[in-house]
C-alpha cells in the first residue's frame, strides 16, 4: 500500500496483503505496524503451542494464566474473577496480576488487544470483510456507545461474585481461542466462530468494542500508562483516513478539525491519545500520509 498517495476509499477497499507493507517517499518497501503486530501475536501464541507439544517450559498455560520461565502470570481481569469468585487473594495471583499490570502500564494499557490477543487478530480478518460488505451496500454498519462495555463488565465479575464460579470464562473467546491454540480442538470453538460472524454481517469488531471486559480491564491501565500515542495538529491534513482505519476510532475524536482553533488559541500542537481504549495498535499511523501520528514514552525525560 502506498500510504503516500491514496484516498480514503482506495484505502477501504485496499486488499488485506497490501496493508503489511507500504512504500516509501523514496520508493522503498517497508513492513506496517501490522505487520509487526500480527507477527507478535503469532509468535506469542506459538510459543505457547510449543512450550506444552514439546515441553520446552518457556511460556506454559494459557493466556488466562500461565508462567514465563517458571513465574507466574494472570489475566488481570481473570484475577477479579478470582476474587470475586472466592472472596480470597492468593499470593501468586497477586504477583502474576501485578507484574502484567506494570508491563502494560510501561508499554501501553489496552496493548494486550493489539499486540497479544489471538481473537484481535481473527477480529481484524472479520473487520476486513465487514468493512468490504459496507462498502458494497451489502450490509449496513451498526455502532453503539462504546462506554456500554463497563456494564458488561461490572455484570461479569457480579456474576463471579454471586455465583462463585468464573461465569464470563464459558463465553470468553480469548481463553476459548489460547485453548484451543494450545490443547486443540474443542466444540467452544463454535461460539468463537458465531462472535466472528456478528462482527462481519453486524457491527464492526463488536466484541472487542462493546463486550470484552479483558479489554475494558487494560482500559483503565491505559488512561494512566506512560507510553501513549501522540498526534501532530502542524502535520495533519484531515483526511480522515485514521478514522476509518482505527478499530477505536471515538478514541481519534480530540483529532477532528473543528478542534483546531481552539488548540491554535491554546498554543497547542501537538496531544496526546488520552482515552484508555486505544489498543495501540498504530493503523493510524500505517494509513497517515503526513506521518502525524507516533509513540511517545512519557517519561523519557527521566531516563
Amino acid at each position: 500500500m502506498d500510504k503516500y498517495n491514496w484516498s480514503v476509499r482506495e484505502l477501504t477497499n485496499a486488499p488485506l496483503f497490501s496493508t503489511f507493507y507500504y512504500r516509501t517517499r523514496e520508493g522503498k518497501l517497508r513492513p506496517t505496524w501490522r505487520f509487526w503486530r500480527w507477527l507478535s501475536i503469532i509468535l506469542i501464541n506459538l510459543a505457547f503451542f510449543l512450550s506444552y507439544h514439546i515441553d520446552i517450559q518457556f511460556l506454559e498455560g494459557t493466556l488466562t494464566g500461565s508462567r514465563l520461565l517458571g513465574f507466574h502470570l494472570i489475566d488481570p481481569f481473570a484475577a477479579l474473577e478470582i476474587a470475586a469468585a472466592q472472596h480470597h487473594v492468593h499470593t501468586n495471583i497477586i504477583i502474576g496480576v501485578t507484574t502484567i499490570a506494570l508491563f502494560y502500564f510501561l508499554v501501553g494499557g489496552q496493548a494486550f488487544c493489539g499486540w497479544v490477543c489471538p481473537y484481535g487478530l481473527l477480529s481484524e480478518i472479520g473487520e476486513y470483510f465487514h468493512m468490504k460488505l459496507v462498502s458494497k451496500h451489502i450490509i449496513k454498519e451498526h455502532k453503539f456507545n462504546p462506554r456500554v462495555r463497563y456494564i458488561f463488565w461490572a455484570i461479569f465479575l457480579a456474576a463471579a461474585a454471586i455465583d462463585g464460579y468464573m461465569v464470563f470464562e464459558v463465553i470468553n473467546p480469548v481463553g476459548i481461542l489460547s485453548r484451543f491454540i494450545v490443547y486443540g480442538w474443542s466444540l467452544a470453538i463454535v461460539w468463537v466462530l458465531a462472535i466472528l460472524l456478528v462482527e462481519i454481517f453486524y457491527s464492526r469488531r463488536a466484541w472487542c468494542k462493546y463486550v470484552c471486559p479483558i479489554g475494558t480491564t487494560y482500559s483503565f491501565l491505559g488512561w494512566a500508562s506512560v507510553t501513549k500515542v501522540q498526534w501532530d495538529m502542524e502535520k495533519c491534513d484531515h483526511c480522515a483516513a485514521c478514522f476509518v482505519a482505527c478499530p477505536e476510532d471515538h478514541v481519534l475524536e480530540f483529532a477532528k478539525a473543528k478542534y483546531d482553533e481552539e488548540r491554535k488559541k491554546k498554543g497547542i500542537t501537538k496531544e496526546f491519545v488520552k482515552d484508555g481504549d486505544c489498543i495501540m495498535c498504530a493503523r493510524c499511523f500505517d494509513v497517515c500520509h503526513e506521518d502525524a501520528y507516533n509513540f511517545e514514552f512519557r517519561l523519557k525525560s527521566l531516563v
